[in-house]
């Protein structure tokens, strides 16, 4: 059986958390890290013109 390349970033977060992590917890964790990379690189992959500005921030 292959190692899922996820495998390695979930186990150090696991250890950097100090958080035990099921066996059958794995496939969900690696799941959701697929989508939130996805998700990631369709932001990161948006153009944006040179003067683009954040928005502004208000506090109430």
């Amino acid at each position: 059986m292959t190692r899922n390349p996820l495998d390695d970033f979930i186990d150090a977060a696991a250890r950097a958390l100090d958080l035990p992590i099921g066996e059958t917890w794995r496939p969900a964790i690696a799941a959701n890290l697929r989508v939130t990379l996805e998700h990631a690189a369709a932001v990161e992959a948006f153009p944006l013109p040179d003067d683009a500005e954040p928005g502004p921030v208000f506090k109430a």
